[in-house]
């Protein structure tokens, strides 16, 4: 579970093993009041990763060792959610269009304009503040679908699915009357104020974790 900590500022994450382009991007981030830590290698950012600090990361293409395409599929793997701006030089163009594919924030070529970085940094580290949000709210759903029984469980399955209490009563070998109590318990447990509440709250979690389930490999 991540936690939505307003009292913690976002970083910059900059992973680049050229010094000098580590150098003037840590300048460039700093110059706009936004703190920064910059890595020459993509393992030494993995040996410091820290899922609950907030920000994004500028991440470059080419690099010894771990790759930033590497380190991107390690980050999905985590289930890190922490927005990655892909920074690349012309050559690299193919690269970065796969990062993207693999739900990279932006992909930005070098030598870039000051502006449009800084501008894709801003808006990385709104989007990496609602999906915290997001993943909080997710979390205290979640946490209200596991205190439900096993039974429960399957009558809110199935009220999801749009089954009528009849239908659901006729598919469990139950009575109608015993999946209206169910049924309320689902209700008052998930704090839904109605069924189309309670569909739009398990939905909207499935969707979350579906949306950043690690890639397959």
């Amino acid at each position: 579970m991540i936690d939505e900590n307003p009292s913690v500022t976002p970083t910059v994450f900059v992973i680049d093993d050229d010094p000098a382009m580590r150098k003037s991007l840590t300048w460039l981030i700093e110059s706009v009041n936004l703190n920064v830590e910059a890595y020459e290698s993509a393992s030494a950012y993995v040996e410091k990763h820290d899922p609950e600090q907030p920000g994004c990361i500028l991440l470059d293409v080419r690099m010894p060792g771990m790759s930033g395409l590497d380190l991107q599929a390690h980050l999905r793997e985590i289930r890190s959610l922490t927005p990655v701006i892909v920074m690349t030089g012309h050559a690299d163009v193919p690269m970065a269009v796969r990062a993207l594919k693999n739900g990279a924030f932006d992909f930005i070529e070098k030598p870039f304009n000051d502006q449009v970085l800084l501008e894709s940094v801003q808006k990385a580290i709104e989007q990496d503040r609602r999906i915290r949000r997001e993943s909080t709210e997710i979390s205290d759903i979640e946490d209200r679908i596991d205190n439900l029984t096993k039974r429960e469980t399957e009558v809110m399955d199935y009220v999801v699915d749009g089954n009528p209490n009849r239908r659901i009563a006729e598919i469990l070998g139950l009575s109608e009357k015993t999946i209206e109590v169910h049924r309320a318990h689902v209700m008052d447990k998930m704090r839904a104020k109605n069924a189309a509440d309670l569909i739009r709250m398990v939905l909207t979690a499935r969707n979350f974790r579906a949306a950043t389930a690690p890639m397959p490999r």
